[in-house]
């Protein structure tokens, strides 16, 4: 992002990155409670206390890790007093605002009770290249039924506990929740999401994530 703040901490539409996504999800009538991992000794957080406290359903906070797994290990160990084992949990990127709540239906309503569980994806429809080291077309790969993988991602808390457990101990390097559970066998569900569902990573993300926005706003109109 080339700033000195982390980006779930940007400025966006006069509040935080952050304040956008959790506003998303605590409003969403079927999410139950909403638990946010942060870095130790993150200093950013205790400023938003103030608007924090007006979202409903936000239990709090844990500590992170230093990867996103370790991350969300330790937000499902931290469930532990408040959710059962065949709960079922999502997986939500901080950085991902634009969440529509329809999108959130679709993924519940497909995947809730589908037991390898499942995620938001969207289709790939560009061309799809491989390259080698010197950045060289090796070959065109087919994009048919490839997905680009968004969250938020739900599974059982137990189910994916365990895989990211064993993913961990086996020394798998894994970039999201559906992978773990793909590594012991699962099959997670693909629940077509939209696009403007994006990741913000790059500094001209933030203008994107704005337009987004107040476009959303105006078909809520």
């Amino acid at each position: 992002m080339r700033a000195a703040t982390p980006k779930q901490y940007l400025p966006l539409l006069g509040r935080a990155v952050v304040l956008h996504t959790l506003a998303r999800l605590t409003s969403h009538p079927r999410v139950s409670g909403v638990l946010v991992g942060i870095s130790t000794g993150d200093d950013y957080w205790p400023t938003l206390k103030p608007e924090l406290a007006r979202l409903p359903k936000l239990l709090g906070t844990y500590a992170g890790g230093a990867e996103r797994v370790d991350t969300v290990l330790s937000g499902l160990k931290a469930l532990e007093a408040r959710a059962d084992a065949d709960d079922w949990v999502l997986v939500h990127d901080a950085a991902r605002p634009c969440l529509r709540a329809a999108d959130l239906d679709k993924l519940i309503n497909q995947v809730l009770g589908y037991p390898d569980g499942g995620l938001l994806a969207v289709a790939i429809t560009d061309t799809v290249k491989r390259t080698d080291a010197a950045s060289a077309v090796t070959e065109t790969v087919s994009r048919s039924n490839l997905w680009r993988a968004l969250t938020p991602q739900l599974f059982p808390l137990q189910k994916l506990r365990s895989a990211l457990e064993v993913a961990v101990a086996d020394g798998v390097t894994v970039t999201d929740e559906s992978m773990a559970v793909e590594y012991q066998g699962g099959r997670p569900r693909v629940v077509a999401g939209h696009a403007d569902n994006i990741k913000i990573t790059l500094t001209e993300d933030l203008e994107l994530a704005e337009l987004y926005l107040k476009q959303q706003e105006k078909e809520r109109v």
